[in-house]
């Protein structure tokens, strides 16, 4: 089983997937939606395919450690979600993951438009490093 990590924006979707022995995070894809029914249903389908385990889904804490508008819209997420796939999903706190992504693109010297492309799903596979190493070092 493996993990799938999920940075949920307000019309896109990063995501990044483990390999098989749960040590490595590598940006999987972006998911443009219009709605959660329709993201939902092509989760499912990805992990069926993937054989997912776990949902690590980003959790925007504000930099002060307070709770923000965009928990809001991610805890909803997870609400619906649940009704649909019956896995664990665990929060995982993504303050800088999109900045330490967008940094890592930069050094790959990735062109913007380039980056605006694949941007969330590096800060996905960000999520999914920094569960990976708490995992391993407990």
């Amino acid at each position: 089983m493996r993990y799938l990590a999920l940075d949920l924006g307000t019309k896109t979707l990063g995501l990044a997937i483990s390999d098989k022995t749960n040590t490595i995070a590598s940006p999987y894809k972006t998911i443009r939606f219009q709605n959660y029914d329709e993201l939902n249903k092509e989760l499912k389908s990805i992990i069926a395919e993937k054989d997912i385990g776990t949902l690590i889904l980003g959790y925007p804490k504000n930099m002060n450690n307070s709770l923000g508008i965009a928990i809001e819209r991610t805890l909803k997420f997870k609400e619906e979600l649940e009704k649909v796939i019956s896995l664990p999903i665990i929060l995982v706190d993504e303050r800088l993951s999109t900045m330490e992504a967008e940094n890592t693109l930069i050094a790959m010297d990735m062109s913007r438009a380039k980056r605006k492309e694949v941007i969330d799903s590096y800060a996905a596979a960000v999520i999914l490093d920094t569960y990976l190493k708490g995992r391993r070092e407990k």
